[in-house]
């Protein structure tokens, strides 16, 4: 399996390019970011851009995919509606539609966040974006495309958040992990979340909303 990965230097991402590295199916990872990931590996192979909006130049590039897993996101604090929606639904279906436009045989795995509100009409702004990013990439003629909706997510393997606020916030946490991690309804791990995308890219799942239980669920067969 031929795999490209968006938001590799991010917490999600990272974990997730740490497990596609790891696995024997995966034999090939495609990054496409705004700054390197700062490691090499046989298998690894990075695209650097700058504009987020247009990656029809890459169209060749993705062909030879298989899978794409989307992990790039910010966060919505102190950002208006147009300013998340730009950074988020945008930059999401600028790749999507190059993706599928590639090849509409590859799975596409999107990392939305639990509460993201599919009616699109909730008072919650970052929900009603998630919601629309996902409803707009469930549309699109993908062999499948996957919704991920993790909740409180534990990094694992060395993987770190790119945010200070949040990288306090889990070491103040970390005695905590152990208990945390026996509630798999609302807590992921960093690894989980990687084995998880490989699982479905391989052999598929019955729900295309995957929640913090099937995360779990389909880790374990992974």
């Amino acid at each position: 399996m031929n795999v490209a990965i968006f938001g590799a230097t991010g917490m999600v991402g990272s974990g997730v390019l740490r497990e596609c590295l790891d696995d024997a199916q995966v034999r090939s990872v495609l990054v496409v970011g705004r700054s390197s990931v700062g490691m090499t590996d046989p298998k690894l192979r990075e695209i650097l851009r700058t504009d987020f909006l247009d990656f029809t130049p890459l169209i060749a590039e993705f062909a030879g995919c298989d899978a794409c897993f989307f992990c790039l996101g910010v966060s919505s604090a102190g950002m208006t509606e147009d300013a998340y929606r730009r950074l988020t639904y945008d930059v999401t279906l600028a790749a999507a539609t190059a993706m599928v436009s590639a090849n509409p045989n590859m799975i596409f795995c999107y990392v939305s966040g639990a509460g993201t509100d599919s009616t699109e009409r909730g008072r919650t702004m970052w929900a009603r974006v998630k919601g629309q990013t996902e409803n707009a990439v469930l549309a699109l003629p993908f062999k499948a495309a996957y919704m991920f909706r993790p909740g409180l997510i534990i990094p694992l393997k060395g993987v770190r958040s790119k945010t200070r606020i949040y990288r306090i916030a889990y070491a103040l946490m970390s005695p905590a992990f152990p208990i945390l991690r026996r509630f798999p309804r609302y807590v992921t791990t960093s690894e989980s979340v990687g084995r998880a995308m490989i699982a479905v890219a391989e052999t598929g799942y019955a729900r295309r909303i995957i929640d913090p239980d099937d995360i779990a669920r389909l880790a374990a067969t992974s």
